[in-house]
């Protein structure tokens, strides 16, 4: 099995400005998020970017750069360009490693790829893991996935799906329910063609109200398939706090 790996990476960021370059343990985070990348069994890497400074950064340490257009709304579209920009043949399989993941580990990569070579009626593959309590479920920063029998995507959510209803108008009662949910977590592999298809594709209205991309997918009858993630998939970094707890990490 061969796959691709893009990273996709943006100066831009509400919360967190300039997020690919903040430095932890005394390296640009886009960095350990390609060292990562490199550990697993990709036969290549690329870190798609609209700015020069991240450029000129992965530069630095010997990365393979796709300059993308600044108007994408989302990493899919960002890697749909570098699909077509280098060429990749319609069966050629890619992985979306998020540029905010420097603690990633390898397996997953390799894991979400090897899902998508295991079904051929996928566009997509990505990852779960179960959630254990109330507070997380009814975090609406964590996405929630509902599937199939089969392990394919039925819908995801910001919101608490599955919904219990004989125990979710009584909160006090959660204390001794087991809690059926799963969190997505946010890595994606697809097939080429796909992304070849993507840009065509409009955005969905489920998407745009919730905001998750991988909605439009599902909404023009793409399938995607979950696997629930081998390993913890580390801490991600999205505020200043998780930067710091990050630093913390990495610098042991």
């Amino acid at each position: 099995m061969q796959f691709k790996i893009i990273i996709p990476a943006r100066f831009a960021s509400s919360r967190l400005p300039g997020k690919p370059l903040r430095e932890i343990a005394g390296k640009p985070m886009i960095q350990h998020v390609y060292e990562r990348a490199l550990a697993s069994e990709a036969s290549e890497v690329i870190i798609a970017t609209d700015d020069q400074r991240i450029a000129d950064a992965a530069k630095s340490f010997g990365a393979d750069v796709c300059m993308t257009r600044d108007d994408h709304i989302s990493g899919t579209d960002r890697l749909a360009e570098v699909a077509q920009l280098r060429a990749f043949h319609g069966d050629d399989l890619v992985v979306n490693v998020q540029g905010d993941e420097p603690c990633l580990p390898a397996v997953l990569i390799n894991q979400v790829a090897a899902d998508l070579a295991h079904h051929r009626e996928a566009a997509i593959t990505t990852l779960y893991s179960p959630l254990e309590n109330a507070e997380q479920v009814f975090d609406p920063n964590i996405v929630k996935v509902v599937v199939d029998a089969k392990g394919y995507a039925m819908y995801f959510s910001r919101a608490p799906i599955p919904w219990l209803r004989e125990h979710f108008n009584n909160k006090q009662a959660l204390d001794n329910v087991t809690m059926p949910h799963l969190k997505h977590v946010g890595m994606y592999a697809y097939r080429a063609d796909f992304l070849h298809r993507y840009h065509e594709l409009p955005p969905a209205p489920p998407e745009q109200f919730e905001s998750l991309e991988q909605l439009r997918a599902l909404y023009h009858g793409n399938r995607i398939h979950l696997t629930e993630a081998q390993v913890d998939p580390g801490h991600g970094v999205d505020t200043e706090q998780d930067l710091l707890a990050v630093e913390a990490l990495l610098s042991q």
